[in-house]
């Protein structure tokens, strides 16, 4: 990945994508380490976490991280999971982010040079390709070294760049602690 000290840079954080990429790799991502790397490489704009939380739990074992992050310079992007039952009549919960994550990027595109997508999520290779057409590189982090891999084949065709979470997590990772 090319990044150049002008470059103006923002971060989207898939973060139920990101933590089932990181938990397959067995370790979890230092946050702090990895945007202040970023800092020191170029602009960097914006630093978005997206996640669903559980309301009404008395603990949530995403609310740390949420919390840390939103003092820490993320912008932190939640809404409420929402309950269903599924065919089977299982009680189900489900709080996809992949609306809000294209909305913010592509509002966000036009004050950009270059974005760092962290999901593997086939859905966004249409959302990749609308804001390569406004002139900003995509850059993909996600996996191919977990079994099954994590990254779907037409956006990791799509990006500019890959970048294997594995590879970042030698310098940004540490051993699985567990929560999200």
């Amino acid at each position: 990945m090319s990044l150049y000290p002008t470059d103006r840079l923002a971060l989207f954080i898939d973060g139920a994508n990101l933590y089932s990429a990181a938990k397959a790799l067995n370790a979890d991502l230092d946050f702090r380490k990895m945007v202040d790397a970023f800092r020191d490489k170029a602009i960097l704009v914006r630093a978005y976490y997206y996640t669903a939380v559980t309301e009404g739990e008395e603990f949530s074992p995403v609310r740390p991280l949420v919390d840390w992050l939103g003092y820490n310079g993320f912008t932190v992007v939640t809404k409420p999971t929402k309950r269903f039952t599924d065919a089977q009549g299982h009680s189900r919960t489900k709080g996809n982010m992949d609306i809000e994550i294209a909305v913010d990027m592509l509002e966000l595109a036009p004050h950009l040079d270059h974005v760092l997508l962290f999901s593997g999520d086939g859905d966004f290779r249409r959302l990749v390709q609308a804001v390569q057409a406004k002139g900003v590189r995509v850059t993909v982090v996600s996996t191919v070294k977990s079994q099954p891999p994590m990254i779907a084949d037409e956006l990791r065709r799509q990006a500019d760049d890959f970048i294997d979470l594995a590879d970042l997590l030698q310098d940004y990772g540490r051993p699985r602690s567990g929560g999200q």
